[in-house]
């Protein structure tokens, strides 16, 4: 009897305080910014950016007014 009062009262709780897909909506968020760092992390040390990166400087420099 007393499991069963337990029981109810759990799943009353869980049913008023509205957060029941909170957690893992939290972890997907944690994974995904985890799995971009590594990503980023990665292709910065290998070097893979490295012709990224003088592009966009080249592009940036047309910019520049009066030059």
């Amino acid at each position: 009897m007393l499991d069963k009062l337990v029981v109810f009262v759990l799943s009353l709780k869980a049913k008023l305080s509205g957060e029941r897909g909170q957690d893992i909506m939290e972890y997907a968020i944690l994974t995904g910014s985890i799995a971009v760092a590594l990503v980023l992390a990665v292709a910065f040390f290998t070097g893979a950016l490295e012709g990224w990166f003088t592009d966009m400087g080249a592009f940036f420099d047309t910019l520049v007014p009066g030059s």
